[in-house]
């Protein structure tokens, strides 16, 4: 194809997930002309079927999809129950702890992921998107230093070019073309394992009102999720060290059942269960090494969002939450630029700012949590002591997210020794927080919000919500940074704060 002759959008997305999807339904709405280039035809097969309450009340709020979300009639989750920590016995955190998310946003969604990313997708076209599915992208186009387009190959076999102001890669973490943005993709150490997971019909439920509510089990190799996705279809997943990599290769499915075995809480819960082997979930599927983070999110007329960007371990469901949360703020970048409100460095310093601190909280949050559960007999929890990771994977960390660019500079003072201890204080505070919940009797998780390191968790997520909620008349919005922005009343834009 002549590149004269290529057509032009003002953004093109690659990749059709959640975070495709809404940076297309966000930048169609204030009226750019946006294209997803979709390498599947939906609907189609993904992992990552919890969410959290930002996702559900603010970003598809935002979006003009929560509606259509709402009436499909998703399993309502209240929160997550977690067998975790030193207390033997089960205990439940429900969203409806922060004064922001009770009420009609006091709860999400598990979701088979092959109907939500559908609907997402169809309300991108509805709100001014073109979708194009089995196109896959196969290199950017660049010129003058800049990516202005992309190359794809489409449902014909032919290979196309399309040229925008802006790309967007939300094509997942097999992306062909995340590296076109520079930099390298840091793997977290602290965070090496193997997801193994399988569906089974009929498993059991907690009781109410938390039987919607994801059950994350802890036991000697791992952890196990329990995700009841429909009244009848439960996801079940065990993550586990790395060094088990020969063993679930030989046989995935003995091995989920091995593990299965010597989780008791999960093994009851399947006793009168069979495990579905047909169809899309018939198969025992393993992920691996999936925590990482990209040492650069944008370069002019490029950027990263979802698992293109970084991914992090999945114990709090935080997967969908920073593809969509990344999306949103790229979105806004992308209209503020082009409609002349900033330039593009502030305008893009201000994404990936706010991005990085996203994943930097999910990071130190997840730290702290899998400290929690002390058990010094076991090779794969004596791993995940903080203070035990050693100042390198710390000091890595540091400098991927806590460098200049992301203003983290709280981080970087003292490296990663500063940052271990910090992490361990904070790991003994929500140790101390489950164990109120626990003692309580009651149903409440009151103490948990108290735990600096979850409400730090929260904090960004409430924004998101406060906006697509009240609009204009949430006038209390802080940058978060002194010099930074705020969204605009309709949520996809940035602009400077008043004074």
């Amino acid at each position: 194809m002549n590149a004269e002759n290529a057509e032009q959008f003002d953004v093109v997305v690659v990749g059709g997930g959640p975070g495709g999807a809404t940076i297309a339904a966000v930048t169609a709405l204030r009226g750019r002309r946006t294209l997803v280039l979709e390498s599947e035809a939906f609907p189609r097969y993904q992992i990552g079927e919890s969410l959290l309450p930002s996702t559900v009340h603010g970003v598809c709020r935002l979006i003009g999809a929560a509606d259509a979300v709402a009436d499909h009639g998703f399993v309502r989750k209240r929160g997550g129950t977690f067998k975790w920590g030193s207390n033997p016995d089960p205990w439940t955190f429900t969203f409806s702890v922060s004064p922001k998310m009770a009420g009609p946003t006091g709860y999400s969604y598990h979701v088979e992921r092959m109907e939500f990313d559908k609907i997402l997708l169809d309300n991108a076209s509805r709100v001014g998107a073109e979708v194009r599915q089995r196109c896959a992208a196969t290199r950017v186009h660049e010129e003058d230093g800049r990516v202005s387009g992309v190359w794809y190959q489409d449902a014909d076999g032919d290979e196309r070019l399309v040229r925008a102001r802006y790309v967007i890669d939300a094509s997942g973490h097999k992306s062909r073309i995340y590296r076109a943005v520079g930099g390298s993709r840091t793997y977290s150490g602290f965070f090496r394992n193997i997801a193994l997971f399988g569906y089974f019909r009929n498993g059991k439920r907690l009781q109410e009102p938390d039987s919607g509510n994801i059950f994350c089990v802890a036991f000697d190799r791992g952890w196990f999720w329990y995700i009841p996705l429909t009244a009848t279809m439960t996801s079940v997943g065990a993550v586990v060290d790395h060094e088990l990599a020969t063993e679930i290769q030989g046989d995935p499915e003995e091995m989920l059942y091995t593990l299965i075995g010597e989780c008791p809480h999960i093994a009851d819960f399947l006793s009168d269960a069979t495990r579905i082997t047909d169809g899309e979930y018939g198969r025992i599927r393993v992920r691996k090494d999936y925590s990482y983070c990209h040492s650069q999110f944008w370069r002019p007329g490029f950027a990263l969002v979802g698992d293109a960007a970084c991914f992090i371990d999945p114990v709090f469901s935080s997967g969908v939450h920073l593809a969509t949360h990344g999306a949103l703020l790229a979105g806004r970048s992308i209209n503020s630029v082009m409609e002349g409100i900033l330039g593009e460095e502030s305008a893009f310093q201000e994404f990936e700012t706010r991005y990085r601190h996203e994943y930097r909280v999910f990071y130190e949050y997840l730290m702290s949590f899998y400290a929690m559960n002390v058990d010094t007999e076991s090779y794969f929890w004596a791993a995940k002591q903080v203070t035990h990771s050693g100042g390198s994977e710390l000091e890595a960390f540091v400098d991927l997210v806590g460098g200049v660019s992301s203003g983290d500079f709280d981080l970087v003072e003292g490296g990663g020794e500063a940052m271990a201890q910090r992490v361990s204080t904070q790991s003994q505070g929500l140790a101390h927080a489950v164990q109120q919940v626990v003692g309580s009797g009651r149903d409440t998780a009151a103490p948990l919000l108290g735990a600096p390191v979850v409400h730090q968790a929260m904090q960004e997520s409430e924004k998101v919500l406060a906006r697509a909620l009240f609009g204009e008349k949430f006038n209390t919005e802080q940058p978060l940074l002194p010099s930074g922005l705020i969204s605009s009343p309709d949520g996809l834009l940035w602009i400077r704060p008043a004074g």
